[in-house]
């Protein structure tokens, strides 16, 4: 057994690979390898991150953090933008906070459906009956796939989302999440089915929700409406083609088109009021193309006469104009275009020329993209096509998950009151919105523009069935016909409810169907409409009305700046409504991690970085340091050669931890620091915990990482090499000053560090102190005692003078232990002064055996060193 040099503690037995040091065990190698599976196994055993619920809300820091899709994949985006909210939480809870911080899963619609035809090789057929015992293809053909009925497929995509939630799971514990488990929560299942059934019950006895036929964005892929916040423009090939409309004299009337398809879909042609070439227009009729439908002349203001020929076919529906012209001159309704994005096989009733029939034969149930080259060839061949088709690039909607233009069908949903129809209500959205502190403030301008430019309600139906079910059926009259104005609802103490197989009250399963009993309504919620109530999901409304009282509005909530208009107004939305309130008092938006070359991460450019890739190559803790110096609101380009440098941190905070743990720097007396030195650098370490508190407050993790780190390596580099040799010294009290400084810089960086670089801090902690790093107190400037108002400028003055001699040995290419005859440091008074406050250290430090001479320099502006070597053997 060996005496650490300069130890005045008792040494014990020594385990293998260890130094023990009475009640410090400290590794004789310490490496990052390992410590993941260690801590992150030690912290789910002790619970360390449980919410304690018996704290008053005052004490409570709740968080609202989004729940990711399990059915996609995570990319290092992801990583870096979950990483910001749990800095937030462990220094939340380091400063004495409950910290409410459960973990939600994003498990239904349409990505997990997508997920689990392709694996299973299975597809919903609606009409078919629940079969107990089906068993998915032992070789799934994602190309021809069977048709099951939807309790079996939701069967199949509950199964597979578990497997998804593990992977997930697994992946934000490694990556070190505070979260507490045992509070996390799913949007399918029975309690967020329930919360979503509760709330939409509740909006539609208010009037919030309701049921209409309407035009509607849809997807003819998918097979379901889209909402606003779910559109994508994207350019597209199209051409414009130059035809002639009638009118009742012959004379032709030129529109300019890029969908000619849509001829027997005109109801009005439109132009500017202003526009003089059309004015005569104005209140006559013109005839359509090919078909003769009489077709009325109307101005508006947003027909554009610059554009094209300054005149336009209003059509039901080509576009979103069309929408706002229809139902703003009160035009009828003429829809030729079907759900499954084909014409109608029946001929249109208003299409009565003799020759209707014949010419919509060529038209019906062609694709839209058939039907518009049989249209041109028609009006080719009759003549009303001047001259050939324009090919051009035209901007057009897509849902951000498809690859086909939109169309617009009129189809009946459900809405949900969002400002988008009602002035008052988006004027309140607006207030909500003024209620949140934003970070970075400047994303407050995103919410108010999207609020400012909502066109209509928030459609919150989609025609899919993994999805929460509405809670509605409705009676069927004599003839069979459903009665939409009277749907049948349940009671809330009767939810969740499955409308497809469970029967409303007073009617028995036989009468599903026929005439005089009852439907279920086929369609779900969309996933916005379940992830909107994410704090009443995971705070308990309604279910745990103490715990909701404690957690909400919540503290925080924190996403990207893409779903500010989906994810995060939802939630204001439907927080005003049920609780006339905002759900948090802050939000916290995270930018894009991008590739190299600025782009942004997708899977289709092929420059995801995989997520486990760069935890198992650098650790966790590297990944987090890297996440935390992504800013608020800011884009950040990633660089993997980044990570080398958080990994060098963490294994210098091993390195000098053990360094200053076996000098035996334990004890952490403040009335022991008497060295000028030492106070020094414990004034300056309490402008860093003032700073970095204060950045924290502000909820900018980065500055606080960038303050604590730039002492620490200073720390490192300067002062513990300056006072490594006095704290080996002897008993006397420059000694007990050195070590106690360092003991009580170690335990405070620790802290400091902690929130960034949990596992490396929780190991070194674990070699000297009881309990979790993770569970201690934020460090303050009190507890550093009176050297906390030393003047935190003679630390510079050492550091350059001690720079100034290693500089002198490194020019004269000599070892740093070479010992030097004489040095002279001189400079402006001030700081020669300062520097020679530390005169015993630099001595020992710098091996100088002849004169240091202190010298003042009037005219100098710094610090100069210069240096004799001492004669060598």
């Amino acid at each position: 057994m060996t005496q650490t040099q300069g130890s005045d503690l008792s040494q014990t037995t020594t385990p293998p690979g260890q130094t023990v040091l009475g009640d410090v065990v400290v590794p004789d190698k310490p490496a990052l390898e390992g410590l993941e599976d260690k801590w992150s196994a030690r912290w789910k055993a002790d619970d360390t991150y449980a919410f304690d619920r018996t704290q008053p809300r005052e004490n409570v820091y709740s968080i609202d953090t989004p729940p990711p899709t399990v059915s996609g994949s995570l990319h290092v985006g992801h990583v870096f933008s979950y990483t910001h909210p749990d800095l937030i939480a462990r220094y939340r809870r380091m400063t004495g906070k409950s910290v409410f911080y459960p973990m939600g899963w994003d498990d239904n619609g349409l990505p997990t459906e997508r997920r689990v035809q392709n694996y299973y090789g299975v597809r919903c057929d609606p009409s078919l009956p629940y079969d107990a015992d089906f068993t998915p293809p032992e070789k799934p053909d994602a190309k021809k796939q069977v048709p099951i009925s939807r309790p079996n497929f939701v069967e199949l995509c509950e199964q597979l989302v578990l497997e998804d939630e593990k992977v997930f799971e697994t992946l934000w514990r490694r990556l070190g999440l505070s979260v507490d488990w045992s509070q996390h929560y799913t949007t399918i299942g029975p309690k967020a089915q329930a919360v979503s059934q509760r709330a939409f019950l509740r909006n539609f006895a208010r009037g919030e929700a309701y049921l209409q036929e309407a035009p509607t964005l849809w997807d003819v892929t998918f097979q379901s409406a889209v909402a606003q916040a779910e559109l994508e423009a994207r350019e597209y090939p199209g051409a414009y083609h130059r035809i002639a409309f009638h009118r009742p004299d012959g004379e032709p009337v030129f529109i300019e088109t890029t969908r000619p398809e849509l001829i027997p879909a005109v109801v009005a042609l439109i132009a500017h009021p202003d526009d003089e070439r059309y004015q005569p227009l104005f209140g006559t009729t013109v005839t359509s193309p090919i078909f003769g439908v009489e077709i009325p002349v109307h101005p508006h203001p947003l027909a554009e006469p610059d554009k094209g020929a300054g005149i336009a076919m209003c059509c039901t529906f080509g576009d979103l104009t069309d929408v706002t012209w229809w139902r703003e001159l009160q035009l009828p309704v003429r829809t030729i275009i079907g759900r499954d994005g084909r014409l109608h096989r029946e001929t249109p009733e208003w299409l009565t020329g003799e020759s209707a029939a014949d010419d919509w034969a060529d038209l019906g149930g062609k694709t839209t993209f058939s039907a518009r080259e049989a249209m041109v060839e028609k009006v080719r061949a009759s003549g009303d096509l001047d001259g050939e088709p324009t090919p051009t690039q035209r901007m057009a909607n897509f849902y951000e998950k498809g690859d086909k233009p939109l169309e617009i069908v009129s189809t009946r949903q459900w809405y949900l009151a969002n400002g988008g129809r009602d002035a008052g209500v988006r004027q309140e959205m607006l207030e909500r919105g003024a209620e949140i502190t934003w970070v970075p403030t400047h994303m407050k301008h995103r919410y108010d523009n999207w609020v400012g430019g909502l066109n209509g309600d928030w459609l919150i139906s989609r025609q899919r069935f993994f999805g929460v079910p509405f809670p509605v059926w409705y009676p069927l009259d004599d003839q069979g016909e459903p009665d939409y104005a009277h749907p049948l609802l349940p009671r809330e103490d009767q939810l969740p409810v499955d409308p497809s197989t469970d029967a409303p009250g007073g009617y028995d399963e036989g009468r599903r169907g026929r005439p005089g009993g009852f439907i279920g309504d086929p369609d779900v919620m969309d996933t916005w409409a379940t992830s909107s109530l994410s704090p009443q999901i995971a705070g308990g409304w309604t279910t745990d009305d103490d715990l909701f009282a404690r957690v909400f509005p919540m503290d925080l909530c924190t996403q990207a700046h893409d779903i500010i208009r989906t994810w995060l107004f939802s939630r204001v939305v439907r927080s005003h409504l049920e609780s006339q309130t905002a759900p948090w008092t802050h939000a916290l938006i995270s930018g894009f991690i991008l590739d190299p070359d600025r782009k942004k991460m997708s899977k289709s450019k092929g420059n995801v970085v995989v997520p486990t890739e760069i935890l198992e190559k650098f650790g966790a803790d590297a990944v987090r340091w890297r996440a935390a110096l992504a800013r608020p609101g800011m884009d950040s380009p990633f660089d993997e050669t980044q990570m080398k440098v958080g990994r060098r941190l963490a294994m210098k905070v091993l390195n000098v931890s053990k360094y200053v743990l076996n000098v035996g720097a334990t004890s952490r007396e403040t009335f022991a620091v008497s060295e000028p030195i030492d106070c020094a650098l414990l004034g300056r370490l309490a402008n860093v915990v003032t700073r970095a508190t204060e950045a924290f407050e502000a909820y900018d993790y980065t500055t606080a990482l960038e303050v604590t780190e730039k002492f620490f390596w200073e720390f490192c580099d300067d002062y513990v090499e300056l006072v490594k040799e006095r704290a080996y010294a002897d008993d006397s009290p420059a000694t007990a000053s050195a070590k106690a400084t360092l003991a009580i810089a170690l335990h405070t960086q620790l802290r400091l560090l902690a929130p960034f670089l949990p596992y490396v801090t929780e190991e070194v902690w674990s070699w000297w102190q009881e309990g979790s790093i993770h569970t201690q107190a934020w460090p303050t400037v009190a507890e550093l005692g009176a050297a906390a108002a030393a003047d935190a400028g003679l630390v510079d003055a050492v550091a350059t003078a001690l720079t100034g001699i290693r500089g002198a040995k490194s020019q004269a290419k000599v070892s740093m232990r070479a010992e030097l005859a004489r040095v002279e440091i001189s400079g402006p008074e001030a700081l020669v002064r300062a520097a020679e406050q530390a005169e015993g250290d630099l001595r020992r430090t710098g091996r100088i055996v002849g004169d240091l001479v202190f010298t003042v320099d009037g005219q100098a502006t710094e610090l100069s060193v210069a240096a004799e070597l001492a004669p060598t053997d």
